[in-house]
């Protein structure tokens, strides 16, 4: 069968199962991109980070912008750019960071989750509609006659919406479960991450305090 006479067999509950699979395949691939981006660079650049913060902060914090582009660079550059926080500050001003990239981290996740649960609904709509169609055609004593042709047509679109919605979501719902797993291993990262960050910038902290007290004795 054709692809164009797969979508005519679907009935009509097969365009805006087509209109999900685009929108699924886009999202796909944009949500692709993403994580390739993230996953390619990240660690190597925060753990570059973290080693030339603790001798040179402001080329660290230089480093932070030149890949802003990543989520946890721009969580730490809200953090290093405060005035003189103090450590609790500091790490304040790392969990409210982290909370305002969620959004981007979890991008069109409702919007796979929509697409999972409506194609199969769709799939038997098509499905009911289809056999409705079937019996509507069906007349006792004209079997072989020119209605067995309308009960066929009609019992082909009930299988082919059944398997079109069950395509789109089972597609969709492997990608969104990946996706899901790249989110939550990117939360792990960050707060590992932005644990070792808020240590160094401690030890920072108190060297600098003490440094104040030792000048302001010595005057």
């Amino acid at each position: 069968m054709s692809i164009e006479n797969f979508f005519i067999a679907g009935g009509i509950v097969a365009w805006p199962l087509l209109g999900f699979s685009i929108v699924s395949v886009a999202l796909i691939v944009e949500r692709l991109y993403f994580w390739l981006t993230v996953n390619r660079h990240q660690r190597r650049v925060i753990q570059s980070v973290l080693r030339t913060y603790q001798a040179e902060p402001y080329d660290a914090i230089a480093r932070l912008r030149q890949n802003s582009k990543l989520p946890i660079c721009r969580i730490f550059l809200e953090a290093l750019e405060l005035d003189r926080p103090t450590p609790e500050e500091f790490r304040l001003a790392l969990e409210s960071a982290s909370q305002a990239e969620l959004p981007t981290l979890k991008r069109f996740n409702t919007v796979f989750e929509t697409i999972i649960s409506v194609s199969p609904l769709l799939g038997l709509l098509g499905t009911i509609l289809g056999l409705i169609g079937a019996f509507a055609s069906l007349q006792i004593g004209d079997v072989g006659g020119s209605r067995t042709t309308g009960v066929t047509g009609g019992i082909s679109e009930a299988l082919t919406s059944t398997v079109m919605g069950l395509v789109v979501a089972i597609f969709t719902l492997l990608f969104a479960n990946m996706f899901r797993g790249l989110y939550l291993r990117q939360l792990a990262l960050i707060q590992e991450y932005g644990g070792q960050l808020e240590l160094l910038y401690r030890r920072h902290y108190e060297k600098n305090k003490q440094g104040e007290e030792a000048y302001a004795t010595a005057q």
